[in-house]
């Protein structure tokens, strides 16, 4: 066990509509702004903290306790901490799993990572879920409220915003595999490690490529599929890359997209998104599978969604996944094309194993395309 008293300093949550929380600070001291969202999941913070999907967004832990089993680096999804920055009931500096590589709050200093505890988490939550995504400030070294505000103000919208840039690779890399049977480019719009961990172990070699990786540098590999991955900001921004899912679709390449990629599809046939009230963030969301009629629960992470009309609607497109809580469209797949796509996220890290069958619907679709 990792013990390390520290006094604790205040510390302040200003929201844009001007509610304001007092805590305690943890983590890097300094000031952080971004988009409020709250996560429901009961375990799994650190992959939900270096999940590049969250990048640009101060995140609320809804759980009791964050910081209690410490970090373990090799269960990080990405290279880092991704979010903006954390509130939190409890913020735990010890730890009590053995294996842990060390305690929550020496990965937030490293990482240069602003959190605020002792806060009253059911409230606030309660307060987004009223009121909708706003954006937030919190500071551990400023307690002006007058000056936080000035800052807020600053503090540029989720809605509009291209964040891909700042998480993807800045440059492609392969990912051999001893046993390869398929090759797969995957287009990095700031990809979590467990996609890249689902299809090896499928036997699939990779090249992953940056988010603005032309056409031809993508063909170059002469892939037997494409994947589109997870990633932060508006699907809306990304006017280059749904014309690259539309010149992609010419090649009748077998294609699958998660999350972000899921929205860059469905606008590359013509389905509008539009940014959520509050978004869905957790380890529970029920989903109901509409073509085998059988329900899984999923692990989710969007602030943006697809709108239903334009799917349903539309003559090309199949509605294969709601969700159970708002109705809202999770999966879709095309009528004439080898291309699918769900909102939520099959590789889990953290959560349930309930859609890990969908990689294998992408295996399925690449063999059946091979033969």
């Amino acid at each position: 066990m990792h013990l390390k008293y520290q006094k604790k300093s205040k510390a302040i949550v200003l929201l844009e509509d001007g509610t304001v929380y007092e805590g305690y600070a943890a983590g890097f001291i300094g000031t952080a702004s971004g988009e409020i969202c709250f996560n429901t999941g009961m375990t799994g913070y650190q992959e939900v903290f270096t999940d590049p999907s969250y990048y640009g967004q101060i995140v609320v832990m809804t759980n009791a306790h964050i910081g209690n089993y410490g970090v373990l680096e090799k269960e990080s999804e990405s290279n880092g901490v991704k979010i903006s920055g954390l509130i939190c009931k409890n913020f735990s500096s010890i730890y009590s799993r053995p294996a842990a590589d060390y305690s929550l709050n020496e990965f937030f200093i490293k990482n240069k990572i602003v959190a605020v505890s002792d806060v009253d988490t059911r409230s606030l939550v309660r307060h987004i879920r009223n009121k909708g995504a706003m954006n937030v400030i919190i500071s551990s070294e400023i307690l002006n409220i007058a000056e936080l505000k000035n800052l807020l103000s600053q503090t540029p919208k989720m809605e509009g915003l291209e964040l891909s840039s700042k998480v993807s690779t800045k440059t492609a890399y392969e990912l051999p595999c001893e046993n390869a049977q398929y090759k797969v480019s995957v287009l990095d719009f700031g990809i979590k490690q467990n996609i890249l961990r689902h299809l090896s172990s499928r036997n699939c070699y990779l090249k992953v490529f940056p988010h603005n990786a032309s056409l031809d540098e993508i063909l170059s590999f002469q892939p037997d599929g494409i994947m589109l991955s997870n990633g932060p900001g508006d699907p809306a921004t990304m006017k280059y890359q749904v014309a690259l899912i539309q010149q992609l679709l010419e090649k009748n390449i077998p294609l699958f997209g998660i999350c972000l990629g899921h929205q860059l599809l469905s606008q590359a046939v013509g389905i509008s998104t539009y940014k959520m009230h509050h978004g869905h963030r957790g380890l529970n969301h029920p989903v109901k599978n509409l073509i085998t009629g059988r329900c899984e629960i999923t692990s989710q992470n969007h602030g943006f969604s697809i709108k239903e009309q334009d799917a349903k609607n539309h003559p090309d497109v199949i509605v294969t996944h709601i969700n159970l809580n708002d109705q809202t469209i999770e999966g879709i797949q095309l009528k004439h094309k080898p291309a699918f796509s769900v909102q939520y996220h099959p590789e889990a890290a953290p959560g349930p194993h309930d859609s890990h069958y969908l990689f294998d619907q992408f295996i399925q679709l690449m063999s059946a395309k091979s033969s």
